[in-house]
């Protein structure tokens, strides 16, 4: 869609989006995989999304391969497809929505970001206060000693990856499906959620976690504007105040342009 023909309700909500946005000093973005489409990386739950509807190799849905049960008895069916992720991901650059939300942390007093993706493209893209409550994929642990490495990618390594130091496992610090999300990165959000937002966005996500849909959910009910930003319906559409059924990158350079960020 030409972002200079939106659809007359679709440009009226953006209007309305950036005047709220323009008045705000503290904005939360929540994204999911979506945020990283227009760079050419895969959603999983959403339409076209990553072995949707499908059962892996060994029979089992996504989630259970990925998951932190399967991964202790069998670790090398996790990891297959966290190096299928990983290599979906590899020389990914941000988008203009990744940039976007980099730009806004150095216009208003507080930007924080709190993504499920594990890609690093908000961090590449200059976000820093940042939560990827997720892990990261490029950050390994060995299962057995203290050490700890960043890769840049996976290729060529074995799979499972061995710790250099001791010979044991590795795995990337990310939360498996039926693990714990990091309590220390709960808390720092969960602080930020007490001390207040101005707006929040809901940018590419399913929506389909408690922890990404109540935050939202919970500003909406307190007055606070919300948004989502999903091609798609979901949970939150009927939610928020504004829905955009637009892609991210789109969204963001048009948010963007309507206040003026952009140096002329």
């Amino acid at each position: 869609m030409p972002e200079d023909n939106f659809p007359p309700d679709v440009a009226a909500r953006l209007d309305a989006v950036a005047d709220c946005l323009a008045r705000a000093r503290r904005v939360l973005f929540i994204t999911g995989a979506g945020i990283s489409a227009d760079t050419g990386l895969p959603t999983y739950r959403g339409v076209g999304g990553l072995y949707e509807g499908e059962l892996t190799e060994e029979g089992l849905a996504i989630e259970e391969a990925l998951s932190g049960e399967v991964f202790q008895t069998r670790p090398d069916i996790t990891w297959r497809y966290l190096a299928q992720i990983e290599a979906g991901c590899r020389g990914a650059q941000p988008n203009d929505a990744h940039r976007a939300i980099a730009l806004f942390e150095e216009r208003l007093d507080r930007v924080m970001v709190f993504t499920q993706n594990v890609d690093g493209l908000h961090r590449m893209a200059g976000s820093r206060d940042l939560i990827e409550i997720h892990g990261n994929l490029h950050h390994l642990l060995c299962t057995v000693c203290a050490h700890e490495e960043i890769v840049d990618d996976l290729e060529g390594r074995e799979l499972p990856p061995q710790c250099q130091a001791c010979g044991g496992q590795l795995r990337p610090n990310v939360v498996l499906f039926g693990e714990a999300l990091p309590e220390e990165e709960m808390t720092r959000f969960i602080d930020a959620l007490q001390t207040g937002f101005d707006m929040v966005f809901s940018i590419g996500t399913s929506s389909v976690f408690p922890y990404i849909l109540q935050p939202v959910v919970y500003a909406a009910c307190n007055g606070v504007p919300t948004v989502e930003i999903n091609p798609a319906h979901t949970p939150l559409s009927e939610v928020v105040d504004f829905h955009l059924p637009l892609g991210a990158a789109a969204a963001m350079r048009a948010l963007v342009r309507r206040i003026e960020l952009y140096s002329a």
